[in-house]
């Protein structure tokens, strides 16, 4: 305990105006979406076959719907299914937290497919913008979640192991996961991604950067789950992997399998 950080004194709330409270989780999800747009518009630029800078300023709201109706409903189906089961109103109760990167991750996806069907060009091409610019918010994001004092780690005695403030956490030293993850899916995975953006011949073939995306993500999260707490609700799936792991296995065979597919947009 003595060589354990304490949690910094963080309020969760970024701002107060009477009863309206702005939290930083919510303030993570409106930067994260329009620093990602911007990065994309900049990086469209330079791809060939791609929307167009008014299509991408479009697409951003249904980016947010698909984000937020996945989110939510990938935490009540893949995280606490029997619990909304007995209370379904819960499910509205967004303000009360429970979102799942794994459900906003399909949120975003069904958002591309119908966003680049209705507009008559290659979903791939889009996703590859999308994918681009997803590491900006996954650190926002998991930096809030550090702010917020949740989804902490394992117990351990390395020399940055923190005390988090939330009962639940036993007042025992853990990981920070979350900053583990803010590095590995936003700061590591976002730099993967630029370089790779950069290649004109790697840009002009859709798809690939996605690809490329699902399996430095789903590498990420199978390793930081290792040192993150599980969700007390679930535990550990057949008694070995966690429901991040098991979620984020597809992800990296279905980015295997979109790289391997990529060819260039002339071709």
């Amino acid at each position: 305990m003595l060589s354990a950080i304490a949690f910094p004194d963080f309020d969760p709330v970024a701002l107060q105006i009477g009863p309206l409270a702005l939290r930083w989780y919510a303030l993570a999800y409106i930067f994260g979406v329009v620093l990602g747009w911007r990065y994309a518009v900049a990086l469209n630029r330079r791809v060939p076959g791609g929307p167009t800078e008014e299509q991408l300023g479009d697409f951003a709201s249904w980016a947010i719907l698909g984000i937020l109706i996945g989110g939510r409903l990938g935490s009540v189906l893949f995280y606490n299914l029997p619990y909304y089961l007995e209370n379904p109103l819960e499910v509205l109760a967004v303000w009360k937290g429970g979102m799942s990167f794994h459900g906003g991750l399909a949120g975003i996806v069904a958002a591309i497919l119908l966003y680049a069907r209705s507009q008559g060009f290659s979903p791939f091409a889009l996703g590859d913008l999308v994918a681009a610019a997803g590491p900006i918010g996954l650190f926002l994001g998991r930096i809030a979640n550090f702010v917020n004092g949740e989804l902490w780690g394992r117990p351990t005695d390395v020399p940055w192991a923190v005390v988090f403030p939330d009962p639940r956490a036993g007042g025992v030293p853990r990981h920070p996961s979350q900053l583990y993850e803010a590095f590995l899916e936003g700061i590591v995975l976002f730099v993967v991604l630029w370089l790779l953006a950069r290649r004109p011949e790697i840009r002009a073939r859709h798809g690939y950067i996605a690809g490329c995306f699902l399996i430095g993500y789903g590498l990420s999260r199978i390793v930081v789950e290792f040192f993150r707490e599980p969700d007390a609700q679930l535990g550990y799936l057949a008694g070995v992997v966690t429901m991040g792991q098991l979620l984020s296995l597809p992800m990296v065979l279905a980015g295997i399998w979109m790289a391997a597919r990529s060819r260039p947009a002339t071709a």
